[in-house]
């Protein structure tokens, strides 16, 4: 994505530690997740600089970028060092029909931790949270009315 002067663009950069390309394919089947790049770490022509810890496992992921939708998200392994922890954020998918709504929901659902069924709210025809098999929380939304100004 080139960026213009002056207008920053703003992306989630998610690690996985060690499950990056699971996670991949689970976004790629249940969101229809594209991924535009997959480097591994054994794809860096640079030696792993030290001071940064133990050098990650060759074949795990070092970056790859991948859309869902119009959405930009990065990812990666990171270190491998465990548990990859997914705190103090949800990712939000607005999506246009319920059907499309319980369809990304059951999908993300599948494996992880409904926090939220879908349900009608005021905001929206309807609406849920969940966390999904990695730990990653999402937010399903219908769009809904406007908010009054």
């Amino acid at each position: 994505m080139a960026t213009p002067p002056n207008n920053p663009v703003v992306q989630p950069y998610l690690f996985f530690d060690g499950r990056c390309e699971e996670a991949l394919e689970f976004y790629k089947k249940g969101l229809g997740a594209r991924v535009l790049a997959l480097f591994h770490y054994k794809d860096s022509p640079e030696p792993h600089d030290s001071k940064y810890g133990p050098p990650p496992p060759a074949d795990k992921v070092m970056h790859a970028r991948m859309v869902i939708g119009h959405s930009v998200i990065m990812v990666s392994d990171g270190h491998c060092a465990g548990k990859p922890a997914f705190e103090g954020f949800s990712m939000s998918i607005t999506v246009s029909t319920e059907a499309d709504a319980d369809r990304y929901f059951n999908a993300l659902a599948d494996g992880g931790t409904v926090m939220m069924p879908l349900t009608k709210t005021f905001y929206s025809p309807r609406f849920g949270m969940l966390k999904d098999r990695f730990g990653v929380g999402w937010m399903i939304m219908v769009e809904g009315q406007p908010s009054p100004q």
